[in-house]
């Protein structure tokens, strides 16, 4: 509250502090007389420490800067009705039946946390006052010695509440079907009841803190009491997981069975049901200055979802140091199996390999046999396949003998493989056509190919790419979805090629002459073969040649050779003989014309 605030409400204050001292006097012992007796800490509401603070921070923004004494006397107003309501339930309580009696207590345990709650809400309006303010002497001194009875009250309640649990837990043993549901749910209940009753008791010692007041021995009964529980939690929350684990995985091995997966889900709800009421203890122990890092180490371990306030450094070291621990005590009673198992798994992994090796070997030789017609990149890729597959059966063989199930990593691998080859759309197109090209043969190392805009030798095939050599030195690796997707022109695939050549004489040579010197020239080629019959023939009369075309077969590797000889071997003839090999000619004519 702000001290400008104080000023402007201090004349109201002043004029009416005797009756509201009187009131909160006569209020605050009749509060302790029956709160006292009964029980302010549990039930359906499941009052949190959260909400508890939400409630308070909302009581400081909504009184904190308005507090008056005639709000004061209005709180009193609505806690003294709250407390003959709760006499006259005490009378109806004397009287009940057996049968009613466990349902009138619970209500009335009820609204007597409601009412200490309100309580607590006029604590924290006087709070606001200023310290020299009579209201707020008042209900300091109350606190100081008047709740110490509430205290006492609640922690024996508490102790009461304990024993009823113990005991309905017992009753579990011996029931079931539709009466251990019911009764699981009573002992649920007694559970938040008994919750509530801490909640109440520590919020009660923050407010006595809150006026400066020591809270007596109430810290020092409470802290065993919330230890003592914290503890059987934890314990009962190792020994369920442990339990859940066992029914996992017998529950992987008869999938069928429907009392295994009831038995598994009702344990899943009681350890969830117990980690809740861990977290509430562990915040508990926090708001009392108690370190509770090992209980968080057990939430964060037993936990499906990891929570930002039970981390910490101590925790997340101890976490780590008990894992060690685990992992070292792990090493210590199974070394001799896994050290067993280590050489067994590598062990068969070599011995698939050399089987591996013999396999490629012997793969190889079958391809090379003399007479057995198959491209390259097909021997490549059947050596690396079957040399592949019979590792991956190694590796299959080698883990299901160390005890690792190949079901779930086989299924693990499928989905892995459709993600990936989502993911590879563009490279798994390479590989269809590269399969394609092995399927077809268009082409194979060693031949001279036109493809995709480049040409030259094939030096490299694989299912991804095909590495090309121009013939000025230059390495071009193609995409095979690029060559199969366009025209692709092999000029070595034929055995043996033909030369075209023309040849232009002038037109006043010897037709016959020239022909038989072309003739003679392809006659006298050592490499120019005789079958397919060489062609000369007298082509088109051009515009300042006459043309022959001279087209003799050669083979493949011969090609350049031919045509370059040739070529050079008709010049020197032509030349020898007086047949002249005539330039571009135009006639040019000019007209005179006399004047007039």
């Amino acid at each position: 509250m702000k001290s400008t605030d104080v000023q402007k409400f201090a004349p109201h204050i002043e004029e009416r502090s005797t009756f509201v001292i009187a009131i909160v006097r006569a209020l605050l012992v009749s509060l302790m007389l029956y709160t006292g007796l009964s029980a302010p800490a549990y039930g359906a509401d499941k009052i949190t420490p959260d909400q508890v603070a939400k409630m308070s921070d909302r009581l400081q923004a909504d009184i904190a800067d308005r507090i008056t004494p005639e709000q004061v006397a209005k709180m009193s107003d609505r806690l003294q009705a709250d407390i003959v309501s709760i006499q006259m339930l005490d009378a109806l309580i004397e009287g009940a039946s057996d049968h009613d009696m466990q349902s009138l207590l619970y209500r009335r345990d009820d609204r007597s946390f409601k009412l200490l709650l309100n309580l607590d809400k006029l604590a924290q309006a006087a709070s606001t006052l200023p310290e020299d303010n009579e209201v707020r002497a008042s209900v300091a001194i109350f606190l100081g010695e008047g709740l110490g009875g509430v205290g006492k009250g609640v922690l024996q309640r508490t102790s009461k509440l304990t024993a009823r649990i113990a005991e309905q837990r017992v009753m579990l043993t011996e029931l079931s079907g539709a009466d251990l549901v019911v009764a699981e749910a009573k002992a649920e209940s007694l559970e938040n009841l008994r919750m509530r009753y801490y909640v109440a008791l520590v919020t009660l010692i923050e407010r006595r803190k809150e006026f400066g007041l020591s809270d007596g021995t109430l810290s020092g009964d409470l802290l065993p009491m919330l230890y003592l529980q914290a503890e059987t939690l934890t314990g009962r929350i190792k020994y369920t997981g442990g339990a859940l684990d066992e029914l996992n995985e017998r529950i992987v091995e008869d999938t069928q069975n429907a009392d295994l997966a009831v038995a598994r889900n009702g344990m899943a709800r009681q350890q969830e049901l117990d980690l809740a009421h861990l977290e509430k203890l562990i915040d508990l122990l926090a708001r009392l200055g108690e370190n509770p890092a090992v209980y968080k180490e057990v939430l964060l371990a037993q936990s499906h979802s990891i929570k930002v306030s039970a981390l910490g450094a101590g925790v997340l070291v101890s976490l780590l140091q008990s894992g060690w621990d685990n992992v070292k005590i792990a090493i210590a009673d199974n070394a001799p199996d896994i050290l067993f198992k280590l050489l067994l798994f590598i062990s068969i992994l070599l011995v698939f390999r050399y089987l591996a090796r013999l396999v490629r070997k012997l793969v190889k030789l079958a391809c090379e046999r003399p007479g057995n017609d198959m491209s390259t990149l097909l021997k490549d890729v059947l050596i690396s396949v079957c040399g592949g597959v019979v590792m991956v059966f190694g590796y299959l063989i080698a883990l299901s003998q160390v005890g690792i199930s190949l079901g779930p990593m086989l299924a693990g691998l499928g989905v892995a493989g459709f993600v990936i080859g989502f993911a590879l759309q563009d490279t798994l197109g390479n590989f269809a056509a590269g399969g394609m090209i092995l399927l077809y043969r268009p082409y194979d190392v060693d031949d001279f190919v036109e493809v995709a805009g480049a040409s030259g030798l094939v030096k490299k095939m694989s299912l991804v790419s095909t590495t090309i050599t121009t013939f000025d030195n230059q390495t071009l690796v193609v995409p095979n979805s690029k060559i199969w997707g366009d025209v692709i022109k092999n000029v070595t695939a034929q055995k043996v090629r033909r030369v075209d050549l023309v040849f232009g004489i002038s037109y006043t040579d010897d037709i016959a002459k020239a022909e038989s010197v072309l003739a003679s020239v392809l006659e006298e080629h050592e490499k120019v073969l005789s079958t397919p019959e060489a062609l000369v023939k007298l082509h088109e009369l051009a515009d300042s040649s006459v043309n022959f075309i001279v087209r003799p077969w050669v083979r493949t590797e011969d090609y350049w050779g031919v045509y370059w000889d040739i070529t050079r071997e008709v010049k020197m003839r032509f030349d020898s003989e007086g047949i002249s090999i005539p330039f571009p000619q135009r006639d040019v004519h000019v007209y005179s014309q006399s004047p007039g």
